[in-house]
């Protein structure tokens, strides 16, 4: 298995300078810490879980010294390990309990203690990073190079953390050390489950995805109350790449927001090529001379080290480069990360560079460029043919003698600000990495009656927290904060507002917070157009094109309306059992080996089990679904109506209903061939209260006969 590590990271802004913006973003500060208290309540003596690398208890976002003392938490029996090196205990009231698993990782024979610590220290960075996300303290100084890049939150700042270290940098993790810590984690009392890893293969057990270990022990999970946010997986754009199946757990694609980093190389010649670094500007009223890398080399035994990467400063001239900008290329080093742009701007600084420049000359498809911060000004021209206007211009004023040594170096160039984030209105996308639906119900891949993934976070470029020992990103090795991307950044942050909503009601059930989240969910962008997704053109280049359900499961989080969501679609363990028992392929006995129960209860169909979402795998002529909602405010009378692509007729009944203040009620819908496509239909059901309440479910189908 593996954890779905990060890919990229970015944030956005408002006014001041960039930040982990996502708070922002999703409307926190002022749509929803003040209705618990403000900020230094959110989350308050909610525990959440983490099955991650671990954690560096000594950073910023977790210390618990400027904050109000953290009382205990009665519910929560957890555990604290002594750090076997300092004698210290990793727990400090706001990390609130600390375990290591790592007995299968020994057995294997691939655990080394000196690089994975026999303790919860996080010798990684994603633990720690995940964790800061969720429940990170709130205006922490992200500071790197010397530039302070904005202040850092987690969702509920006041949460407490709950560490369960089960991957380790070197090997990933195993199933076995995995599943112990999720059940430690139950049996210890956690609210709240935040989960960045998933199977990396089809397990041996069971061809039934729904019963893959992960799987079968989070509904244990589940069925002790406890929310359960899982990362959807980073294997998109392509479809059926979800590593998270199960209707007891919230499945979390990765969005981008609506920060972006861009940054200019203005050349001699009037042209300005585009690029992104995290950087200072060179000084703004000069130019410098353009040196390249291959032209500042000691003597030409050199060249076996790959000098152009500019990642070895001994091989190169520093009375050649010393004032000037380095030109360096980005080879495939880069890709397998034995090379990184943070080398590159150590040798720049170590020879006296100015700056440097680091033009991609031809691009594998689907590589993704991050903007890394670095301290010295610094360029990635990622664009090839940009990447031609450079060299070209080089060449042409760069004159040779016949044996091609360099006899003057004319080219001069400057590099912009790369510091301020641009504002976008297309946010949130889909990334491009993010894992698609549809949901598969077996490891054949037979297409599942039930939509995954479930809801969309931010999860691109996003600051948080970094263990100083961390390896898991080159470009952050000893630094105390990383800007990273992946669906496991997203699973934290639905995680985090998860605490946020079981704060404010402390008795729902894991899927009355789910239905909460999802429901009120958003499928339009901050322009008011309908949500985009990444995807690569025929060209192996990215575009954007509409995104469906199966890249964003109901839309994207919208915490404030969450809090207030009028309606939940409710269901228990027993509801669970009868979603298993219903759908076909799967053995009976199977259920009973996992769940010790028996089939004695049935839905009828899948697609009748009460979730947030309606998904008809293979419908034949008409079918009729049924849900339950709930009421969770005062009474209030809801109008049902219903769209759908024009293949598919959709009716819901009764056509309005009326509920009491925690009453029940059920209606059907009722999905209808008109014309047999070969290609999924979607479409929704929208339920709109008298009192304001808006509740949305997304409805997907494929018909096969009319």
């Amino acid at each position: 298995m593996r954890a779905p590590g990060v890919k990229s990271v970015e944030r956005d802004w408002k006014v001041r300078r960039l930040t982990t913006h996502t708070p922002q973003f999703l409307g926190l500060p002022t749509g929803v810490w003040p209705t618990g208290g403000g900020f230094d309540r959110a989350g308050e003596n909610i525990v959440i879980g983490f099955v991650d690398s671990g954690i560096y208890p000594q950073h910023p976002s977790f210390a618990s010294y400027n904050s109000d003392p953290y009382g205990p938490v009665p519910k929560y029996r957890g555990k604290c390990e002594v750090d076997p090196d300092t004698k210290r205990s990793f727990c400090n009231g706001k990390i609130i309990g600390a375990h290591h698993f790592a007995k299968a990782a020994i057995a294997a024979g691939v655990f080394n203690p000196s690089i994975d610590f026999a303790s919860p220290m996080d010798g990684d960075g994603h633990g720690s990073h995940t964790a800061a996300i969720a429940a990170g303290n709130n205006g922490i100084p992200v500071k790197m190079h010397g530039h302070e890049f904005g202040k850092a939150s987690g969702m509920a700042p006041r949460a407490r953390i709950a560490v369960y270290k089960a991957l380790y940098r070197l090997f990933g993790g195993f199933v076995a050390d995995v599943v112990a810590a999720i059940d430690q984690a139950v049996y210890d009392g956690v609210d709240i489950l935040s989960l960045s890893v998933g199977p990396n293969s089809p397990p041996a057990t069971t061809r039934t995805t729904y019963l893959n270990p992960f799987d079968a022990t989070l509904l244990s999970a589940v069925k002790a109350g406890v929310f359960v946010a899982q990362a959807a997986g980073n294997g998109g754009p392509f479809p059926k790449t979800l590593v998270s199946y199960s209707p007891w757990i919230a499945s979390v694609a990765a969005a981008i927001d609506d920060r972006r980093y861009k940054n200019h190389l203005m050349l001699g010649n009037g042209k300005i090529l585009a690029g992104i670094g995290l950087s200072p500007s060179t000084h703004p009223n000069r130019t410098y001379t353009l040196v390249a890398a291959n032209d500042a080399l000691l003597d030409s035994s050199v060249v076996k080290y790959s000098p152009s990467d500019c990642q070895k400063p001994e091989v190169l001239n520093k009375n050649l480069v010393q004032g000037n900008i380095l030109l360096c290329g980005y080879s495939f080093n880069f890709v397998v990360g034995t090379a990184s742009i943070k080398k590159v701007s150590e040798t720049a600084k170590s020879l006296g560079a100015i700056g440097f420049v680091l033009a991609v000359e031809n691009v594998s498809p689907g590589t993704k460029f991050d903007p890394v911060p670095v301290g010295v000004p610094g360029i990635l021209i990622t664009d090839v043919s940009k990447s031609l206007d450079l060299i070209d211009y080089y060449n042409i004023s760069t004159s040779r003698d016949w044996t091609g040594r360099v006899k003057s170096f004319k080219g001069i160039g400057s590099i912009g600000d790369g510091l301020m984030p641009i504002l976008h209105k297309s946010a949130p996308l889909v990334a491009l990495f993010s894992a698609r639906g549809p949901n598969i119900k077996d490891f054949s891949f037979q297409d599942a009656d039930l939509l995954k993934p479930d809801i969309l976070a931010p999860g691109s470029l996003i600051w948080a927290a970094w263990s100083p020992n961390g390896t898991d990103e080159p470009d952050y090795v000893g630094e105390g904060f990383a800007m990273i991307s992946g669906t496991s950044m997203a699973a934290p942050h639905i995680a985090g507002i998860a605490a946020l909503i079981k704060q404010k009601h402390p008795h729902w059930s894991p899927a009355a917070i789910k239905s909460a989240l999802m429901t009120t969910s958003t499928t339009l962008d901050r322009a008011g157009r309908p949500l985009q997704a990444q995807q690569y053109s025929e060209t192996q280049a990215m575009k954007l094109v509409s995104a469906t359900p199966f890249d964003y499961g109901s839309g994207h989080v919208d915490p404030r309306a969450a809090l207030d969501p009028g309606l939940i679609f409710d269901v228990g363990y027993q509801d669970y059992l009868g979603f298993l028992c219903t759908t076909p392929g799967i053995d009976a006995r199977e259920i009973r080996n996992y769940t010790n129960c028996a089939c004695n209860y049935t839905i009828g169909h899948p697609s009748n089990f009460n979730s947030p979402s309606i998904t008809v795998s293979h419908l034949v002529r008409s079918q009729t679904v049924t849900r339950t909602v709930t009421n969770v405010a005062e009474q209030e009378t809801y109008v049902i109506t219903t769209r759908m692509a024009p293949a598919i007729a959709i009716e819901a009944n009764p056509p309005a209903m009326t509920l009491k203040p925690g009453a029940s009620r059920r209606f059907s819908v009722t999905l209808t061939v008109r014309s047999v496509t070969g290609a999924y239909s979607f479409g929704e059901v929208l339920m709109k209260g008298n009192r304001g309440h808006k509740v949305r479910i997304p409805v997907v189908a494929m018909g096969y006969q009319r």
